[in-house]
Protein backbone atom coordinates (compact mmCIF):
# COMPACT_ATOMS: atom_id res chain seq x y z
CA UNK A 1 0.00 0.00 0.00
CA UNK A 2 1.53 3.24 -0.77
CA UNK A 3 2.07 5.91 1.77
CA UNK A 4 0.55 9.69 1.60
CA UNK A 5 4.56 10.76 1.22
CA UNK A 6 5.11 7.92 -1.65
CA UNK A 7 1.78 8.85 -3.18
CA UNK A 8 2.68 12.58 -3.62
CA UNK A 9 5.88 12.17 -4.71
CA UNK A 10 4.57 9.53 -7.47
CA UNK A 11 1.95 12.27 -8.20
CA UNK A 12 5.54 14.04 -8.76
CA UNK A 13 6.84 11.99 -10.98
CA UNK A 14 3.69 11.05 -12.96
CA UNK A 15 3.29 14.69 -13.51
CA UNK A 16 6.87 15.00 -14.91
CA UNK A 17 6.50 12.08 -17.24
CA UNK A 18 3.40 14.14 -18.82
CA UNK A 19 5.15 17.19 -18.91
CA UNK A 20 7.99 15.48 -21.34
CA UNK A 21 5.11 13.69 -23.60
CA UNK A 22 4.51 14.95 -27.01
CA UNK A 23 2.09 17.67 -27.82
CA UNK A 24 -1.02 15.65 -28.97
CA UNK A 25 0.09 12.18 -26.95
CA UNK A 26 -3.06 10.74 -26.39
CA UNK A 27 -3.03 9.54 -22.26
CA UNK A 28 -4.91 6.85 -20.16
CA UNK A 29 -5.03 5.98 -16.65
CA UNK A 30 -4.58 2.82 -17.04
CA UNK A 31 -1.43 2.77 -19.20
CA UNK A 32 0.15 5.34 -17.10
CA UNK A 33 0.00 3.29 -14.13
CA UNK A 34 0.97 0.44 -15.78
CA UNK A 35 4.55 2.56 -17.24
CA UNK A 36 5.36 4.39 -13.93
CA UNK A 37 4.54 1.08 -12.06
CA UNK A 38 2.17 3.21 -9.26
CA UNK A 39 -1.61 2.37 -8.71
CA UNK A 40 -4.94 3.32 -11.48
CA UNK A 41 -6.30 5.76 -8.03
CA UNK A 42 -2.54 7.51 -8.33
CA UNK A 43 -2.49 7.68 -11.55
CA UNK A 44 -6.05 9.64 -12.15
CA UNK A 45 -5.45 11.99 -9.30
CA UNK A 46 -2.52 13.19 -11.43
CA UNK A 47 -4.13 12.90 -14.32
CA UNK A 48 -6.67 15.66 -12.66
CA UNK A 49 -3.52 17.86 -11.41
CA UNK A 50 -2.05 18.23 -15.12
CA UNK A 51 -5.98 18.89 -16.55
CA UNK A 52 -5.95 21.67 -13.98
CA UNK A 53 -2.47 22.84 -14.72
CA UNK A 54 -3.21 22.89 -18.12
CA UNK A 55 -1.14 20.37 -19.47
CA UNK A 56 -3.89 17.88 -20.76
CA UNK A 57 -7.57 18.21 -21.82
CA UNK A 58 -10.33 15.66 -22.05
CA UNK A 59 -13.11 15.29 -23.90
CA UNK A 60 -15.76 13.38 -24.71
CA UNK A 61 -15.85 10.86 -27.66
CA UNK A 62 -11.87 12.00 -27.61
CA UNK A 63 -10.11 11.05 -24.43
CA UNK A 64 -7.40 12.91 -22.40
CA UNK A 65 -4.89 14.44 -24.89
CA UNK A 66 -1.57 16.19 -23.84
CA UNK A 67 -2.37 20.02 -25.09
CA UNK A 68 0.21 22.97 -24.76
CA UNK A 69 -0.83 25.83 -22.34
CA UNK A 70 -3.41 27.51 -23.92
CA UNK A 71 -3.33 31.83 -23.37
CA UNK A 72 -6.45 33.41 -22.30
CA UNK A 73 -4.98 35.79 -25.29
CA UNK A 74 -6.41 33.25 -27.84
CA UNK A 75 -9.60 32.79 -26.25
CA UNK A 76 -12.06 34.14 -28.79
CA UNK A 77 -10.07 31.38 -31.24
CA UNK A 78 -11.92 27.76 -30.79
CA UNK A 79 -9.50 24.52 -31.10
CA UNK A 80 -10.26 21.68 -33.01
CA UNK A 81 -10.62 19.58 -29.85
CA UNK A 82 -13.39 21.92 -29.15
CA UNK A 83 -15.20 22.02 -32.37
CA UNK A 84 -15.21 18.19 -31.76
CA UNK A 85 -17.02 18.62 -28.36
CA UNK A 86 -19.49 20.94 -29.55
CA UNK A 87 -20.59 18.66 -32.79
CA UNK A 88 -20.62 15.70 -30.75
CA UNK A 89 -17.80 14.15 -33.58
CA UNK A 90 -15.88 11.34 -33.29
CA UNK A 91 -12.32 11.38 -34.03
CA UNK A 92 -11.05 9.17 -37.10
CA UNK A 93 -7.70 10.95 -37.20
CA UNK A 94 -4.76 13.38 -36.32
CA UNK A 95 -5.53 13.30 -32.82
CA UNK A 96 -2.50 15.55 -32.43
CA UNK A 97 -3.79 18.65 -33.69
CA UNK A 98 -6.55 18.88 -31.59
CA UNK A 99 -5.52 21.68 -29.70
CA UNK A 100 -4.55 23.48 -33.04
CA UNK A 101 -6.56 26.55 -33.52
CA UNK A 102 -8.91 27.65 -36.94
CA UNK A 103 -9.56 31.13 -37.77
CA UNK A 104 -12.31 29.78 -40.00
CA UNK A 105 -14.43 26.98 -41.32
CA UNK A 106 -15.15 26.94 -45.04
CA UNK A 107 -19.04 24.80 -45.90
CA UNK A 108 -18.02 22.39 -49.00
CA UNK A 109 -21.52 23.23 -50.91
CA UNK A 110 -19.55 23.95 -54.18
CA UNK A 111 -17.20 22.64 -57.15
CA UNK A 112 -14.08 21.15 -55.46
CA UNK A 113 -11.73 23.86 -57.41
CA UNK A 114 -14.11 26.47 -56.22
CA UNK A 115 -13.90 25.49 -52.56
CA UNK A 116 -10.19 24.90 -52.21
CA UNK A 117 -9.78 28.54 -52.86
CA UNK A 118 -11.03 29.62 -49.79
CA UNK A 119 -9.21 26.73 -48.16
CA UNK A 120 -6.05 27.31 -46.12
CA UNK A 121 -4.12 26.62 -43.10
CA UNK A 122 -5.95 26.49 -39.90
CA UNK A 123 -9.62 26.32 -41.73
CA UNK A 124 -12.03 23.64 -41.17
CA UNK A 125 -13.62 21.80 -43.80
CA UNK A 126 -16.97 21.02 -43.23
CA UNK A 127 -18.52 18.60 -46.06
CA UNK A 128 -20.22 15.56 -46.48
CA UNK A 129 -19.08 11.74 -47.85
CA UNK A 130 -16.91 13.74 -50.31
CA UNK A 131 -13.23 11.66 -50.02
CA UNK A 132 -11.39 14.37 -52.26
CA UNK A 133 -12.52 17.15 -50.87
CA UNK A 134 -11.24 15.57 -47.70
CA UNK A 135 -7.93 14.26 -49.16
CA UNK A 136 -7.07 17.94 -50.19
CA UNK A 137 -8.17 20.03 -47.59
CA UNK A 138 -5.65 18.04 -45.66
CA UNK A 139 -2.80 18.66 -47.79
CA UNK A 140 -3.71 22.30 -47.98
CA UNK A 141 -3.20 22.52 -43.87
CA UNK A 142 -7.28 22.52 -42.91
CA UNK A 143 -9.26 20.23 -41.04
CA UNK A 144 -11.81 18.44 -41.69
CA UNK A 145 -15.05 18.07 -40.61
CA UNK A 146 -17.33 15.25 -41.94
CA UNK A 147 -21.31 15.62 -41.81
CA UNK A 148 -24.27 13.11 -41.83
CA UNK A 149 -22.64 10.28 -40.14
CA UNK A 150 -20.29 9.31 -42.97
CA UNK A 151 -16.23 7.89 -41.76
CA UNK A 152 -13.39 8.77 -43.85
CA UNK A 153 -11.31 6.14 -46.24
CA UNK A 154 -8.44 4.60 -44.39
CA UNK A 155 -6.36 6.63 -46.86
CA UNK A 156 -7.68 9.70 -45.03
CA UNK A 157 -7.02 8.88 -41.67
CA UNK A 158 -3.01 7.93 -42.43
CA UNK A 159 -3.32 11.42 -44.42
CA UNK A 160 -4.73 13.22 -41.05
CA UNK A 161 -2.49 11.13 -38.84
CA UNK A 162 1.01 12.80 -41.01
CA UNK A 163 -0.32 16.15 -40.83
CA UNK A 164 -1.62 16.30 -37.45
CA UNK A 165 -5.03 17.58 -38.71
CA UNK A 166 -8.15 15.95 -37.18
CA UNK A 167 -10.49 14.56 -39.32
CA UNK A 168 -13.88 14.24 -37.19
CA UNK A 169 -17.38 13.21 -38.13
CA UNK A 170 -20.92 14.06 -36.77
CA UNK A 171 -24.10 13.06 -37.12
CA UNK A 172 -25.81 16.34 -37.74
CA UNK A 173 -26.59 18.23 -40.92
CA UNK A 174 -23.99 20.92 -42.82
CA UNK A 175 -26.38 23.27 -41.74
CA UNK A 176 -26.79 22.35 -37.99
CA UNK A 177 -22.58 21.53 -37.14
CA UNK A 178 -22.26 25.42 -39.04
CA UNK A 179 -24.98 26.98 -36.60
CA UNK A 180 -23.37 25.02 -33.80
CA UNK A 181 -19.55 26.34 -34.47
CA UNK A 182 -20.82 30.01 -35.45
CA UNK A 183 -23.24 30.35 -32.15
CA UNK A 184 -19.72 28.81 -30.10
CA UNK A 185 -17.48 31.91 -31.53
CA UNK A 186 -19.79 33.92 -31.15
CA UNK A 187 -19.78 33.16 -27.13
CA UNK A 188 -16.49 33.18 -27.22
CA UNK A 189 -15.96 36.81 -28.11
CA UNK A 190 -18.13 38.14 -25.66
CA UNK A 191 -16.33 35.92 -23.02
CA UNK A 192 -12.81 37.67 -24.44
CA UNK A 193 -14.46 41.30 -23.11
CA UNK A 194 -15.11 39.69 -19.74
CA UNK A 195 -11.93 40.15 -17.59
CA UNK A 196 -10.99 37.60 -15.09
CA UNK A 197 -8.70 38.34 -12.35
CA UNK A 198 -5.90 36.04 -14.01
CA UNK A 199 -6.23 38.59 -16.80
CA UNK A 200 -4.84 41.42 -13.95
CA UNK A 201 -1.73 39.42 -12.25
CA UNK A 202 1.88 39.77 -12.72
CA UNK A 203 3.85 37.04 -12.40
CA UNK A 204 6.80 38.52 -12.27
CA UNK A 205 7.49 39.55 -8.90
CA UNK A 206 6.32 37.55 -6.01
CA UNK A 207 3.87 39.08 -3.87
CA UNK A 208 5.40 40.06 -0.13
CA UNK A 209 3.92 37.48 2.34
CA UNK A 210 4.83 36.89 5.78
CA UNK A 211 5.41 33.91 7.73
CA UNK A 212 3.62 32.80 10.75
CA UNK A 213 6.69 33.22 12.88
CA UNK A 214 7.52 36.53 11.77
CA UNK A 215 7.77 39.84 14.69
CA UNK A 216 5.57 42.81 14.58
CA UNK A 217 8.99 44.47 14.17
CA UNK A 218 9.20 42.21 10.95
CA UNK A 219 5.78 43.21 10.15
CA UNK A 220 6.82 47.10 10.23
CA UNK A 221 9.56 46.84 8.24
CA UNK A 222 7.58 45.22 5.46
CA UNK A 223 5.36 48.06 5.95
CA UNK A 224 8.22 50.69 5.12
CA UNK A 225 9.88 48.70 2.46
CA UNK A 226 6.31 48.43 0.54
CA UNK A 227 3.89 51.33 1.25
CA UNK A 228 1.30 48.43 1.97
CA UNK A 229 -0.14 47.90 5.40
CA UNK A 230 -1.52 44.20 4.44
CA UNK A 231 0.07 40.87 4.06
CA UNK A 232 -1.04 37.30 3.24
CA UNK A 233 0.52 34.99 5.73
CA UNK A 234 1.78 31.60 4.27
CA UNK A 235 2.97 28.20 5.57
CA UNK A 236 6.01 26.47 3.95
CA UNK A 237 3.95 25.12 1.13
CA UNK A 238 3.21 28.77 0.21
CA UNK A 239 -0.30 28.07 1.27
CA UNK A 240 -2.40 31.16 2.83
CA UNK A 241 -3.27 30.34 6.60
CA UNK A 242 -4.09 34.43 7.59
CA UNK A 243 -4.18 38.06 6.93
CA UNK A 244 -1.71 40.38 8.73
CA UNK A 245 -2.72 44.06 8.90
CA UNK A 246 -1.92 46.94 10.55
CA UNK A 247 -4.96 46.99 12.25
CA UNK A 248 -4.43 43.68 13.67
CA UNK A 249 -0.60 44.60 14.78
CA UNK A 250 -1.91 47.88 16.53
CA UNK A 251 -0.75 48.47 19.94
CA UNK A 252 1.15 45.22 20.08
CA UNK A 253 4.79 44.66 21.37
CA UNK A 254 8.07 44.13 18.48
CA UNK A 255 8.63 40.68 19.53
CA UNK A 256 4.56 39.34 19.38
CA UNK A 257 4.79 36.83 16.69
CA UNK A 258 2.12 36.86 13.47
CA UNK A 259 0.22 33.45 14.78
CA UNK A 260 -0.91 35.40 17.65
CA UNK A 261 -2.05 38.54 15.68
CA UNK A 262 -3.18 37.66 12.12
CA UNK A 263 -6.71 36.97 10.99
CA UNK A 264 -7.39 33.65 10.24
CA UNK A 265 -9.09 31.95 7.51
CA UNK A 266 -8.63 34.68 5.22
CA UNK A 267 -10.97 35.42 2.36
CA UNK A 268 -9.21 34.98 -1.10
CA UNK A 269 -10.13 34.17 -4.50
CA UNK A 270 -9.71 31.98 -7.32
CA UNK A 271 -7.93 33.32 -10.93
CA UNK A 272 -10.89 32.27 -12.88
CA UNK A 273 -13.63 34.52 -11.16
CA UNK A 274 -14.74 37.81 -13.18
CA UNK A 275 -13.42 41.06 -11.71
CA UNK A 276 -16.98 42.11 -11.24
CA UNK A 277 -17.15 39.65 -8.60
CA UNK A 278 -14.09 40.76 -6.68
CA UNK A 279 -14.78 43.89 -7.02
CA UNK A 280 -18.14 43.27 -4.95
CA UNK A 281 -16.58 41.27 -2.71
CA UNK A 282 -14.03 43.67 -1.98
CA UNK A 283 -16.36 46.73 -1.13
CA UNK A 284 -18.92 44.17 0.69
CA UNK A 285 -16.04 43.09 3.11
CA UNK A 286 -14.18 46.26 3.30
CA UNK A 287 -10.85 45.48 1.96
CA UNK A 288 -8.20 46.72 -0.48
CA UNK A 289 -5.86 43.77 -0.79
CA UNK A 290 -6.99 40.26 -1.95
CA UNK A 291 -5.08 37.30 -2.33
CA UNK A 292 -5.28 34.85 -5.21
CA UNK A 293 -5.00 31.40 -4.77
CA UNK A 294 -5.52 27.51 -6.53
CA UNK A 295 -7.42 25.14 -5.39
CA UNK A 296 -5.07 23.65 -2.61
CA UNK A 297 -4.60 28.22 -1.49
CA UNK A 298 -1.28 28.11 -2.74
CA UNK A 299 -0.68 31.58 -3.04
CA UNK A 300 -0.40 32.50 -7.01
CA UNK A 301 -0.56 36.70 -6.31
CA UNK A 302 -2.53 39.75 -5.05
CA UNK A 303 -5.08 42.06 -6.42
CA UNK A 304 -5.44 45.78 -5.16
CA UNK A 305 -9.00 46.85 -5.19
CA UNK A 306 -7.97 50.15 -7.04
CA UNK A 307 -6.38 47.35 -9.65
CA UNK A 308 -9.83 46.03 -9.91
CA UNK A 309 -11.91 49.05 -10.59
CA UNK A 310 -8.80 50.46 -12.94
CA UNK A 311 -9.86 47.55 -15.14
CA UNK A 312 -13.45 47.71 -15.12
CA UNK A 313 -13.40 51.12 -15.72
CA UNK A 314 -11.16 50.13 -18.54
CA UNK A 315 -12.94 46.97 -19.93
CA UNK A 316 -16.30 49.47 -19.55
CA UNK A 317 -14.87 51.70 -22.37
CA UNK A 318 -13.98 48.90 -24.64
CA UNK A 319 -16.17 48.27 -28.48
CA UNK A 320 -18.84 45.73 -27.84
CA UNK A 321 -17.44 42.31 -29.21
CA UNK A 322 -20.47 40.16 -28.91
CA UNK A 323 -23.98 41.28 -28.05
CA UNK A 324 -25.44 38.89 -24.98
CA UNK A 325 -28.82 38.75 -23.91
CA UNK A 326 -29.12 41.97 -22.20
CA UNK A 327 -27.79 43.90 -25.39
CA UNK A 328 -30.28 42.03 -27.57
CA UNK A 329 -33.18 43.05 -25.23
CA UNK A 330 -32.00 46.67 -25.03
CA UNK A 331 -31.70 47.20 -28.78
CA UNK A 332 -33.99 49.65 -30.53
CA UNK A 333 -34.85 51.67 -26.92
CA UNK A 334 -33.85 54.92 -27.69
CA UNK A 335 -32.73 57.70 -24.74
CA UNK A 336 -34.55 60.99 -23.86
CA UNK A 337 -36.00 63.45 -21.44
CA UNK A 338 -39.66 64.16 -20.10
CA UNK A 339 -40.54 68.03 -20.25
CA UNK A 340 -38.61 68.77 -16.71
CA UNK A 341 -35.40 67.01 -17.65
CA UNK A 342 -35.71 63.46 -16.24
CA UNK A 343 -33.89 61.06 -18.80
CA UNK A 344 -36.03 58.63 -19.87
CA UNK A 345 -35.73 55.31 -22.89
CA UNK A 346 -38.43 54.31 -25.06
CA UNK A 347 -38.92 50.97 -26.94
CA UNK A 348 -41.26 48.45 -28.06
CA UNK A 349 -41.53 44.96 -26.26
CA UNK A 350 -40.74 42.62 -29.17
CA UNK A 351 -42.47 39.15 -29.09
CA UNK A 352 -38.86 37.58 -28.29
CA UNK A 353 -40.10 38.89 -25.20
CA UNK A 354 -42.83 37.60 -24.23
CA UNK A 355 -43.72 35.01 -21.15
CA UNK A 356 -45.61 31.89 -21.24
CA UNK A 357 -49.10 33.70 -21.23
CA UNK A 358 -48.08 36.23 -24.13
CA UNK A 359 -47.61 39.40 -22.10
CA UNK A 360 -43.81 40.85 -21.26
CA UNK A 361 -41.50 38.55 -19.45
CA UNK A 362 -41.52 39.92 -15.45
CA UNK A 363 -37.67 38.52 -16.00
CA UNK A 364 -37.27 40.77 -19.09
CA UNK A 365 -38.92 43.76 -17.30
CA UNK A 366 -36.77 43.81 -14.28
CA UNK A 367 -33.67 43.47 -16.58
CA UNK A 368 -34.96 46.36 -19.01
CA UNK A 369 -35.40 48.43 -15.35
CA UNK A 370 -31.84 47.55 -14.20
CA UNK A 371 -30.67 48.05 -17.82
CA UNK A 372 -32.19 51.59 -17.77
CA UNK A 373 -30.92 52.42 -14.38
CA UNK A 374 -27.47 51.66 -15.06
CA UNK A 375 -27.55 53.99 -18.78
CA UNK A 376 -28.88 56.60 -16.27
CA UNK A 377 -25.79 56.29 -13.89
CA UNK A 378 -23.53 56.58 -16.96
CA UNK A 379 -25.08 59.06 -18.88
CA UNK A 380 -25.23 61.71 -15.87
CA UNK A 381 -21.99 60.71 -14.05
CA UNK A 382 -20.35 58.17 -16.31
CA UNK A 383 -19.90 55.87 -12.98
CA UNK A 384 -21.28 52.17 -13.18
CA UNK A 385 -22.51 49.96 -10.19
CA UNK A 386 -23.35 47.04 -8.68
CA UNK A 387 -26.72 45.69 -8.16
CA UNK A 388 -27.03 45.21 -4.01
CA UNK A 389 -30.80 44.82 -4.08
CA UNK A 390 -34.00 45.13 -6.38
CA UNK A 391 -37.52 44.87 -5.39
CA UNK A 392 -40.01 44.95 -8.09
CA UNK A 393 -44.07 45.61 -8.50
CA UNK A 394 -45.92 44.46 -11.51
CA UNK A 395 -48.68 46.65 -11.51
CA UNK A 396 -50.52 44.81 -14.69
CA UNK A 397 -49.46 42.77 -18.05
CA UNK A 398 -47.81 44.99 -20.43
CA UNK A 399 -48.90 42.92 -24.13
CA UNK A 400 -46.21 42.53 -26.68
CA UNK A 401 -45.39 44.79 -29.65
CA UNK A 402 -46.66 47.79 -27.29
CA UNK A 403 -44.27 50.77 -26.64
CA UNK A 404 -43.01 51.33 -23.12
CA UNK A 405 -41.12 54.40 -21.29
CA UNK A 406 -38.86 53.72 -18.64
CA UNK A 407 -37.63 56.76 -16.35
CA UNK A 408 -35.20 55.98 -13.59
CA UNK A 409 -34.64 58.38 -11.01
CA UNK A 410 -32.08 59.06 -8.27
CA UNK A 411 -33.35 58.69 -4.73
CA UNK A 412 -29.83 58.86 -3.06
CA UNK A 413 -26.52 59.25 -5.03
CA UNK A 414 -23.27 59.11 -3.25
CA UNK A 415 -19.73 58.44 -4.43
CA UNK A 416 -20.26 55.08 -2.64
CA UNK A 417 -24.08 54.04 -3.23
CA UNK A 418 -27.02 55.00 -5.02
CA UNK A 419 -30.30 53.91 -4.46
CA UNK A 420 -33.04 54.61 -7.63
CA UNK A 421 -36.66 54.33 -8.29
CA UNK A 422 -37.53 52.97 -11.66
CA UNK A 423 -40.90 53.01 -13.54
CA UNK A 424 -42.16 51.37 -16.58
CA UNK A 425 -45.19 53.10 -18.42
CA UNK A 426 -47.26 51.97 -21.04
CA UNK A 427 -50.14 54.04 -23.11
CA UNK A 428 -52.41 53.13 -20.31
CA UNK A 429 -50.11 54.35 -18.03
CA UNK A 430 -47.62 52.74 -14.76
CA UNK A 431 -47.43 48.97 -15.61
CA UNK A 432 -43.94 47.97 -13.32
CA UNK A 433 -42.01 50.16 -10.57
CA UNK A 434 -38.80 49.03 -8.55
CA UNK A 435 -36.43 50.05 -5.91
CA UNK A 436 -32.66 49.61 -6.40
CA UNK A 437 -29.62 49.87 -3.96
CA UNK A 438 -26.25 49.50 -6.20
CA UNK A 439 -22.59 49.83 -4.72
CA UNK A 440 -21.17 52.82 -6.85
CA UNK A 441 -18.16 52.08 -8.58
CA UNK A 442 -15.96 55.07 -8.08
CA UNK A 443 -13.84 56.35 -10.81
CA UNK A 444 -11.26 57.98 -8.93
Amino acid sequence: MESGTDTGTKREQILQHIQELKIGTRISVRAIAKELSVSEGTAYKAIKEAENAGLVSTKERIGTVRIDRKRREALDQLTFGEVAEIVEGHLFGGASGLEKTLHKFVIGAMELDDMLRYIDEGSLLIVGNRSSAHRRALEQGAGVLITGGFEPSDEVKLLADEKELPIIASRHDTYTVASMINRAMYDRLIKRKIMLIEDLMTFSKPPDVMRADNTMADFQRLVQETGYSRFPVVDDRGRVIGMMTAKDAYGSPDTYTVDKLMTRHPITAAPNITVTSAAHTMAAEGIDLLPVVDRHRKLLGVITRQEVLDAMRFAGKQPESGETFEDLMWTGFIAGEDAEGTPNYRGVITPQMSGPLGMVSEGVLVTLMTQAGRRMIRDTGKRDFLVDAMTAYFVRPVPIDGEITIVPRAMELSRKSTKLEIEVLDANGLAAKAMMTAQMIDPY
